[in-house]
Protein backbone atom coordinates (compact mmCIF):
# COMPACT_ATOMS: atom_id res chain seq x y z
CA UNK A 1 0.00 0.00 0.00
CA UNK A 2 1.27 3.44 -0.94
CA UNK A 3 2.11 5.84 1.92
CA UNK A 4 -0.25 8.80 2.34
CA UNK A 5 1.29 12.15 1.53
CA UNK A 6 1.93 14.20 4.67
CA UNK A 7 1.27 17.94 4.61
CA UNK A 8 2.98 20.45 6.91
CA UNK A 9 0.58 23.31 7.43
CA UNK A 10 1.19 26.64 9.13
CA UNK A 11 -1.79 27.97 11.10
CA UNK A 12 -1.73 31.76 11.42
CA UNK A 13 -2.22 33.59 8.13
CA UNK A 14 -2.63 30.26 6.35
CA UNK A 15 -5.50 28.38 8.02
CA UNK A 16 -6.66 31.52 9.84
CA UNK A 17 -7.36 34.58 7.73
CA UNK A 18 -4.47 36.94 7.22
CA UNK A 19 -6.41 39.89 8.66
CA UNK A 20 -7.08 38.08 11.97
CA UNK A 21 -4.65 40.15 14.02
CA UNK A 22 -5.60 43.57 12.64
CA UNK A 23 -8.83 44.22 14.59
CA UNK A 24 -6.92 43.59 17.84
CA UNK A 25 -4.04 45.86 16.82
CA UNK A 26 -6.40 48.58 15.60
CA UNK A 27 -8.40 48.49 18.83
CA UNK A 28 -5.40 48.44 21.17
CA UNK A 29 -3.32 51.07 19.38
CA UNK A 30 -6.12 53.27 17.98
CA UNK A 31 -5.20 52.56 14.35
CA UNK A 32 -7.07 51.77 11.15
CA UNK A 33 -4.68 49.35 9.47
CA UNK A 34 -5.83 47.10 6.64
CA UNK A 35 -4.04 44.08 5.22
CA UNK A 36 -2.84 46.19 2.26
CA UNK A 37 -0.97 48.42 4.72
CA UNK A 38 1.10 45.48 6.02
CA UNK A 39 3.94 45.26 3.53
CA UNK A 40 6.36 43.33 5.75
CA UNK A 41 5.91 40.51 8.23
CA UNK A 42 7.31 42.41 11.23
CA UNK A 43 4.44 44.51 12.58
CA UNK A 44 6.20 46.99 14.88
CA UNK A 45 6.93 49.55 12.11
CA UNK A 46 3.18 49.87 11.50
CA UNK A 47 2.22 50.20 15.15
CA UNK A 48 4.74 52.91 16.16
CA UNK A 49 5.36 51.70 19.70
CA UNK A 50 8.61 50.27 21.08
CA UNK A 51 9.16 46.66 19.99
CA UNK A 52 9.27 45.44 23.58
CA UNK A 53 5.93 47.06 24.37
CA UNK A 54 4.34 45.50 21.28
CA UNK A 55 5.78 42.07 22.13
CA UNK A 56 4.41 42.31 25.67
CA UNK A 57 0.97 43.31 24.38
CA UNK A 58 0.99 40.46 21.85
CA UNK A 59 2.02 37.87 24.45
CA UNK A 60 -0.82 38.97 26.72
CA UNK A 61 -3.36 38.95 23.87
CA UNK A 62 -2.33 35.74 22.10
CA UNK A 63 -4.92 33.44 23.75
CA UNK A 64 -7.75 35.83 22.87
CA UNK A 65 -6.47 36.44 19.35
CA UNK A 66 -6.10 32.72 18.62
CA UNK A 67 -9.49 31.92 20.14
CA UNK A 68 -11.26 34.55 18.03
CA UNK A 69 -9.30 34.28 14.75
CA UNK A 70 -11.59 33.62 11.78
CA UNK A 71 -10.74 30.78 9.45
CA UNK A 72 -9.36 31.64 6.00
CA UNK A 73 -11.84 31.37 3.14
CA UNK A 74 -12.29 27.78 1.95
CA UNK A 75 -9.73 26.41 4.45
CA UNK A 76 -12.28 24.28 6.30
CA UNK A 77 -13.83 22.97 3.11
CA UNK A 78 -10.51 21.96 1.54
CA UNK A 79 -8.88 20.59 4.70
CA UNK A 80 -11.95 18.51 5.48
CA UNK A 81 -11.88 17.09 1.94
CA UNK A 82 -8.22 16.15 2.51
CA UNK A 83 -8.56 14.54 5.95
CA UNK A 84 -9.04 11.02 4.55
CA UNK A 85 -6.49 11.31 1.73
CA UNK A 86 -3.58 13.08 3.41
CA UNK A 87 -1.95 13.33 6.82
CA UNK A 88 -2.45 16.88 8.12
CA UNK A 89 0.40 18.05 10.37
CA UNK A 90 -0.07 21.59 11.63
CA UNK A 91 3.28 23.18 12.49
CA UNK A 92 3.11 26.65 14.00
CA UNK A 93 5.40 29.25 15.56
CA UNK A 94 2.92 29.57 18.44
CA UNK A 95 4.30 28.72 21.88
CA UNK A 96 3.59 25.27 23.26
CA UNK A 97 1.57 26.70 26.16
CA UNK A 98 -1.06 27.71 23.57
CA UNK A 99 -1.79 24.09 22.60
CA UNK A 100 -5.10 23.91 24.55
CA UNK A 101 -6.35 27.16 22.93
CA UNK A 102 -5.22 25.90 19.53
CA UNK A 103 -6.94 22.52 19.88
CA UNK A 104 -10.13 24.23 21.09
CA UNK A 105 -10.07 26.42 17.97
CA UNK A 106 -9.70 23.35 15.73
CA UNK A 107 -12.55 21.61 17.55
CA UNK A 108 -14.78 24.70 17.37
CA UNK A 109 -14.21 24.85 13.60
CA UNK A 110 -14.62 21.09 13.21
CA UNK A 111 -11.15 20.72 11.65
CA UNK A 112 -9.46 17.36 11.87
CA UNK A 113 -5.73 17.23 12.52
CA UNK A 114 -3.39 14.27 12.64
CA UNK A 115 -0.82 16.24 14.62
CA UNK A 116 -0.35 19.77 15.95
CA UNK A 117 3.11 20.97 16.84
CA UNK A 118 3.68 24.41 18.37
CA UNK A 119 7.40 25.10 18.19
CA UNK A 120 7.62 28.62 19.64
CA UNK A 121 9.81 29.76 16.76
CA UNK A 122 9.47 30.58 13.07
CA UNK A 123 12.17 28.03 12.18
CA UNK A 124 10.03 25.12 11.01
CA UNK A 125 12.73 23.24 9.10
CA UNK A 126 13.54 20.77 11.90
CA UNK A 127 9.86 19.95 12.40
CA UNK A 128 9.27 19.58 8.66
CA UNK A 129 12.23 17.18 8.45
CA UNK A 130 11.35 15.29 11.64
CA UNK A 131 7.81 14.62 10.41
CA UNK A 132 8.95 14.01 6.83
CA UNK A 133 6.34 16.25 5.27
CA UNK A 134 5.94 16.04 1.50
CA UNK A 135 4.52 19.51 1.00
CA UNK A 136 4.23 22.64 3.17
CA UNK A 137 1.67 25.46 3.34
CA UNK A 138 2.95 28.80 4.65
CA UNK A 139 2.39 32.57 4.54
CA UNK A 140 5.76 33.82 5.86
CA UNK A 141 8.13 34.40 2.93
CA UNK A 142 11.45 33.47 4.53
CA UNK A 143 9.92 30.34 6.09
CA UNK A 144 8.56 29.24 2.73
CA UNK A 145 11.92 29.76 1.00
CA UNK A 146 13.94 28.09 3.77
CA UNK A 147 11.65 25.04 3.98
CA UNK A 148 11.60 24.64 0.20
CA UNK A 149 15.38 24.88 -0.07
CA UNK A 150 16.38 22.87 3.04
CA UNK A 151 13.73 20.14 2.79
CA UNK A 152 13.64 20.06 -1.01
CA UNK A 153 9.87 19.96 -1.08
CA UNK A 154 7.28 22.22 -2.69
CA UNK A 155 5.86 24.98 -0.50
CA UNK A 156 2.60 26.73 -1.26
CA UNK A 157 2.91 30.37 -0.19
CA UNK A 158 -0.40 32.09 0.52
CA UNK A 159 -0.05 35.47 -1.16
CA UNK A 160 -0.19 38.58 1.04
CA UNK A 161 1.16 42.14 0.80
CA UNK A 162 3.83 41.20 3.39
CA UNK A 163 5.30 38.27 1.40
CA UNK A 164 5.60 39.48 -2.19
CA UNK A 165 9.37 39.12 -2.53
CA UNK A 166 10.85 36.81 -5.18
CA UNK A 167 10.61 33.06 -4.56
CA UNK A 168 12.52 30.04 -5.86
CA UNK A 169 10.92 27.63 -8.30
CA UNK A 170 9.61 25.17 -5.69
CA UNK A 171 7.73 27.90 -3.79
CA UNK A 172 4.35 28.30 -5.46
CA UNK A 173 2.26 31.37 -4.74
CA UNK A 174 -1.49 30.77 -4.29
CA UNK A 175 -4.28 33.22 -3.49
CA UNK A 176 -6.52 30.94 -1.47
CA UNK A 177 -7.33 27.36 -0.51
CA UNK A 178 -9.23 26.71 -3.76
CA UNK A 179 -6.06 27.48 -5.73
CA UNK A 180 -4.04 25.40 -3.26
CA UNK A 181 -6.37 22.43 -3.78
CA UNK A 182 -6.15 22.74 -7.57
CA UNK A 183 -2.34 22.79 -7.36
CA UNK A 184 -2.31 19.80 -4.99
CA UNK A 185 -4.63 17.84 -7.31
CA UNK A 186 -2.25 18.41 -10.25
CA UNK A 187 0.83 17.67 -8.11
CA UNK A 188 -0.73 14.46 -6.81
CA UNK A 189 -1.41 13.25 -10.35
CA UNK A 190 2.14 14.08 -11.44
CA UNK A 191 3.75 12.37 -8.43
CA UNK A 192 1.49 9.30 -8.73
CA UNK A 193 2.80 8.52 -12.20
Amino acid sequence: MKKQKRFGIDIDGTVTCQEALLPFINEAFKLQLTLDDITEYELTPFVDVPALEFQQWFKEQEPRIYTESPMAAYAGQVLNEWKESYELYFISARSENLLPVTKQWFDKHDLLYHHIELIGSHDKIASAKKHRVDLFFEDKHDNAVAIAEECRIPVLLFDAPYNRMAVPENVVRVNDWIEAKAWVDRWRQETAE
